[in-house]
């Protein structure tokens, strides 16, 4: 660890892992409630579960994201933080409000807005942290008088995600108005700007795993980012999509969404570009399982799946489908799960005091292809449901409960396929946890800070 304030990072590192084993105990609740009878109908409704389910996912990657905003801009700006205590205060106010949401959407405290469920006085307490935390870091950089390129697109990434929350504190009496502008906080993040905090997340990885030079890296960030801008913006439209606006967006829609793949082709391009011309020789080979499964698996997810049914003529059958959810299991596991893992694996030998070779671990890479095969085997799973759904239902017209009656099978692949990634996810927590502070050993700062690069 170059500078001690870097260890801030720690505890945000904390806080996103126990809501990301959180996250799939309410994921399993909500697929086991597909198979029935549900004991526990009248306590924890499906639509709660899920909603719990995906509040936790967008929570705990933010959380991770922060954590690894404080790791890697001290790093690039070479100075300490500007205020841990500011830090500190912004995790609490953060980790509070995050457990009064799940709290009240079990009473039925709830904005009623699918994904931005926050009742107002929590989206008031995320606007303040958020602001913190733009300011922390905000003024570190200046204090430095030095931007790289990478931190430059991981801060421009974390500020447009937080001005883009903005639309979600607005309430709409049109259903369709409220729709529209919805998507201008969810669509822009996860297919926009989230893809800018991947993009910067990934360079770092790469330059600090590989050792290529950064001027290469960064060159392939700003080809990313203008990918991401020309394709993410418009791309918007395939949301709009039969939600009653005018019908030039189903053209402007199937267009520059077909462009988003793009953005993450060209992220697996240019881990394949440092992997050739550096080679694999870091002792960290953990966190190159997952920076490189961030790259490969966010082409396949986000990339393939997403292209699968983005055009008007498919979506107009998959809309509202399981074939949804297929493409935002593994897209948001690739893009933003794999790639805060990977940031977690690389900086953990660094604050837990042991050397980066010791991170090869069985448990550790246990964790890693659990996960990997478990989420391949979910979104196969979601996909022959969604395939068959689309069939009885929309083409041949039959009911939904009989629909769901008719592909139970698949939920049983999905359960099982399910309790296979949450394995995964529970030996990355117990490596994390239990193992890797065993393994602390005395590793003078000088000699971890002669291994980066510059």
């Amino acid at each position: 660890m170059r500078f001690r304030t870097q260890a801030v990072a720690y505890p945000y590192f904390v806080v996103a892992l126990l809501l990301y084993g959180l996250q799939m105990v309410f994921g399993l609740l909500s697929v086991a409630k597909y198979l029935g009878p549900d004991p526990l109908i009248h306590l924890l409704p499906f639509d709660v579960s899920k909603a719990i389910h995906t509040n936790l996912l967008i929570v705990w990657v933010l959380t991770g994201f922060m954590g690894a905003a404080y790791w890697l801009v001290p790093e690039e700006s070479r100075t300490e933080l500007h205020s841990p205590t500011m830090a500190y205060a912004a995790l609490g106010l953060w980790t509070l409000a995050g457990v009064t949401a799940v709290v009240g959407y079990l009473f039925g405290w709830t904005a009623g807005n699918k994904l931005l469920e926050q009742p107002l006085p929590v989206k008031l307490a995320i606007v303040v942290v958020m602001l913190m935390f733009l300011y922390n870091l905000g003024m570190t950089i200046w204090k430095a008088k030095r931007l790289t390129t990478t931190e430059g697109v991981l801060m421009a990434g974390l500020a447009f995600t937080a001005i883009l929350y903005l639309p979600s504190l607005l309430e709409f009496d049109n259903y369709t108005v409220a729709i529209f502008y919805r998507w201008w906080t969810v669509h822009l993040w996860v297919e926009g700007v989230w893809e800018m905090i991947q993009g910067a997340l990934l360079a770092y990885l790469l330059i600090r795993l590989s050792g290529i030079d950064r001027e290469v890296m960064e060159k392939w960030l700003y080809v990313i980012v203008g990918l991401t801008f020309i394709s993410g913006l418009l791309g918007t439209a395939h949301h709009y999509y039969f939600v009653g606006v005018p019908s030039y967006w189903l053209p402007l829609g199937g267009f520059f969404s077909a462009l988003e793949p793009l953005v993450f082709v060209a992220m697996s391009a240019y881990a394949y570009q440092a992997i050739r011309r550096s080679g694999l020789s870091h002792p960290n080979t953990l966190a190159l399982h997952w920076t490189l499964g961030s790259a490969i698996f966010s082409a396949l997810g986000a990339g393939l799946l997403g292209l699968a049914h983005t055009w008007p003529s498919v979506n107009r059958w998959t809309h509202g489908t399981l074939i949804t959810p297929m493409h935002g299991h593994s897209a948001f596991f690739g893009a933003y799960v794999m790639i805060v893992l990977a940031v977690i694996t690389y900086a953990t030998p660094a604050l837990m005091g042991h050397d980066e070779s010791q991170r090869e671990t069985r448990t550790g890479l246990w964790a890693f292809w659990l996960q990997v095969g478990g989420m391949f085997g979910m979104t196969m799973a979601f996909a022959a449901a969604g395939i068959g759904q689309v069939y009885l239902e929309r083409v041949l017209g039959m009911g939904y409960l009989e629909t769901q009656a008719k592909i139970q099978v698949h939920f049983l692949m999905l359960v099982a396929t399910g309790t296979l990634f949450t394995a995964g996810v529970a030996l990355f927590l117990w490596d994390f946890f239990f193992l890797a502070p065993r393994q602390r050993t005395h590793v003078e700062p000088a000699a971890a800070a002669a291994r980066m690069p510059a």
